[in-house]
């Protein structure tokens, strides 16, 4: 499984929607799937640089995550020939050059891609059928917060 950048960007204190990587350590996946298979492209790493320092984020909270990005996931590089190869045919279709990089990890490797960039998803039935990739949203069991938050529709 690949992962988006979107799911990288706790490890560097960056809030998002949804965190899937505390909710697979969580066990709130819905699929078995631990941390040791997931793979991320090289670029996310860039692209994770890119969004703390737009956000200001302390440029150690990112040195700490890239270490730790490093250490515990596969991290695939963008430069492998049939990266490149699949880049430059999915930028026909996707104008956004990182998020072509993206998908053709996941095409280089065949495996299934987890986002929630639409721009990508717009892309999931043209990957599905030229490439045999899945491009999808990962769904979890609420965490324990979640559901203390939530707020159930009044019966009245």
């Amino acid at each position: 499984m690949i992962i988006d950048t979107t799911y990288l960007l706790p490890i560097a204190r960056i809030d998002v929607k949804r965190d899937l990587l505390k909710a697979i350590v969580e066990g709130r996946v819905k699929i078995g799937i631990a941390l040791e298979d997931v793979k991320v492209s090289l670029i996310s790493l860039f692209e994770l640089q890119a969004k703390a320092c737009k956000l200001g984020v302390p440029a150690e909270f990112v040195v700490r995550a890239i270490d730790v990005i490093s250490r515990t996931f596969n991290v695939v590089p963008f430069h492998r020939r049939d990266v490149i190869k699949a880049s430059f045919e999915i930028y026909e279709h996707v104008r956004d050059y990182v998020d072509s990089v993206i998908i053709a990890t996941a095409i280089a490797l065949r495996e299934d891609l987890v986002t929630e960039d639409s721009l990508i998803h717009s892309m999931k039935e043209y990957v599905s059928r030229n490439y045999g990739i899945r491009i999808c949203l990962l769904y979890t069991s609420p965490s324990p917060r979640d559901l203390s938050t939530s707020r159930m529709p009044s019966s009245a």
